[in-house]
């Protein structure tokens, strides 16, 4: 197994970025490839530096995809950098140029935790034809009041740049419309390539609440998925468990092994 950190310009955020790698050692290539998010507070070296990922994917012939999304909760943001465009396109195309990567619907899954968990939800449907698989551990998936009053709770400091962030990322109201994870996963259910889409929530985690309406809204409009509550909080004691099972469900669904649903 090998781990790299590339260095490259995007075009689409208009600066360079950096991207954490690992390569496996199992396996022929060309590889299966998963793309794994990360959280508003963290950055591209954070799965690794937080978890045991390298060793749970040691026996996988699967190509794990860091990139760093900055605080732009994947979205193509209405004041700023298009996030969704350079996960759903840029990145891919990159890492298809660069390494033995299966350039394909069926050998591409996305996941990610809170931050990570939303835009692995929000591009994997958006881009529901790349992507055969999603996972969201503890997904950011507001809903407005909730947003905003947890942002008020954080201070005076906090609540403005909060509140400027969801300007920025959302036009001032977090997960509506076009960043609905509703109408991203009507439209893939509708295109009938919706991807296998696997959530999770701590039950003591904040985002709980949040959590289990976008599982009712889902189930609801008949968008098949899988959710599943467990003890935890908002926190990597939490996700370094749960990211076990993602790599399952993903396997299954790339056909490198069990899980799937």
């Amino acid at each position: 197994m090998a781990l790299t950190t590339l260095h490259w310009f995007s075009p689409l955020l208009g600066k360079g970025t950096t991207t954490q790698v690992i390569l496996p050692d199992a396996g022929k290539p060309p590889f299966a490839t998963l793309y794994l998010l990360h959280g508003a507070s963290d950055d591209s070296t954070t799965w690794l530096r937080k978890t045991r990922l390298e060793h749970y994917v040691r026996a996988l012939p699967l190509i794990v995809v860091m990139p760093d999304g900055y605080r732009g909760y994947y979205t193509n943001n209405p004041a700023g950098p298009a996030y969704a465009r350079h996960i759903g396109e840029e990145l891919p195309a990159m890492i298809e140029r660069t390494f033995h990567a299966h350039a394909e619907r069926s050998a591409r899954a996305i996941g990610g935790l809170s931050m990570g968990g939303y835009g692995a939800l929000r591009v994997g449907l958006d881009y529901a034809d790349r992507f055969c698989s999603i996972h969201a551990h503890s997904a950011a998936v507001w809903s407005a009041r909730h947003y905003h009053a947890h942002a008020k709770a954080a201070g005076p400091a906090q609540e403005k740049m909060r509140r400027d962030e969801a300007q920025r990322n959302f036009g001032g109201l977090p997960m509506r419309g076009e960043h609905s994870i509703l109408s991203h996963a009507r439209r893939a259910r509708e295109a009938k390539n919706l991807p296998a889409i696997l959530m999770d929530c701590g039950t003591e985690d904040f985002l709980l609440e949040d959590n289990r309406a976008t599982h009712a809204a889902l189930t609801k409009v008949r968008v098949p998925h899988l959710y599943r509550e467990f003890p935890g909080a908002h926190d990597w004691d939490y996700w370094d468990l749960r990211i076990r099972e993602a790599l399952e469900f993903h396997a299954g669904n790339l056909g490198l092994g069990a899980g799937g649903h």
